[in-house]
């Protein structure tokens, strides 16, 4: 059966569902796409670099069909598929994709074994991601899984800054910890190597939900740190 194409709007709100169009975000120098996929409506994000086409793509999680057509029409030029974290909801249709699209993946030692295809490339704290003109700095923040990544990518010109969390830090919290030690680690990565980091205007993309920025969130970090999650 036919995949029907996936509609992307041109109008950003970052409010995406399952089976539902797609957002693109223009920004300069790149456009951000998301899409929501799955029962657990997992967000993914396409990233293009506007010189030259070359496109990295965050979290192949659910409905491989979807997804191969969805970069089919939209990535001819895909470089990267990089998956930020472990947990199964977050690389459901990666093996299809990897093997549809012969795209390398990505990912962090920690966090790899247990994926579906072993990582083409390994990602470290530090590293960068190059997509055409486009460098993507990695930071690695332990607590929701050991091996999680969330991408940085800074606006040509502007030096805004752009970061992809995956689960690590949702509007309203830092992820799911399975205990009191991964929390306090969590979120000690989450302030020291973001929020002490970026300003306020600085927007975040989750693995799941709405999107975000540092300013809004930061009030709150003393009220996350005194509930434990």
């Amino acid at each position: 059966m036919t995949q029907q194409p996936v509609i992307i709007e041109d109008t950003y709100t970052g409010d995406v569902t399952p089976g539902g169009p797609a957002q693109r975000r223009r920004i300069p120098g790149a456009s951000i796409v998301k899409l929501a996929v799955g029962e657990m409506n997992n967000n993914t994000y396409l990233v293009t670099d506007d010189a030259t086409g070359k496109s990295v793509f965050i979290d192949a999680a659910n409905e491989p069909d979807r997804l191969v057509q969805f970069l089919r029409d939209n990535a001819p030029e895909l470089e990267l598929i990089v998956t930020t974290h472990q947990h199964w909801d977050h690389w459901q249709g990666l093996e299809r994709v990897a093997a549809e699209t012969g795209v390398p993946t990505a990912a962090h030692e920690l966090d790899a074994d247990p994926l579906p295809v072993k990582p083409d490339r390994i990602l470290a704290e530090g590293d960068t991601v190059q997509i055409g003109e486009l460098n993507l700095e990695v930071i690695h923040l332990s607590g929701h899984t050991p091996g999680s990544v969330a991408l940085v990518l800074t606006e040509q010109g502007t030096g805004r800054t752009h970061i992809f969390t995956g689960d690590s830090l949702f509007p309203g919290g830092v992820g799911k910890t399975p205990n009191d030690d991964a929390f306090r680690s969590l979120l000690g990565d989450v302030e020291s190597k973001i929020f002490d980091r970026f300003d306020d205007e600085t927007i975040f993309y989750p693995g799941h939900g709405k999107d975000s920025t540092l300013g809004a969130e930061r009030p709150h970090l003393g009220e996350w740190r005194e509930r434990g999650w």
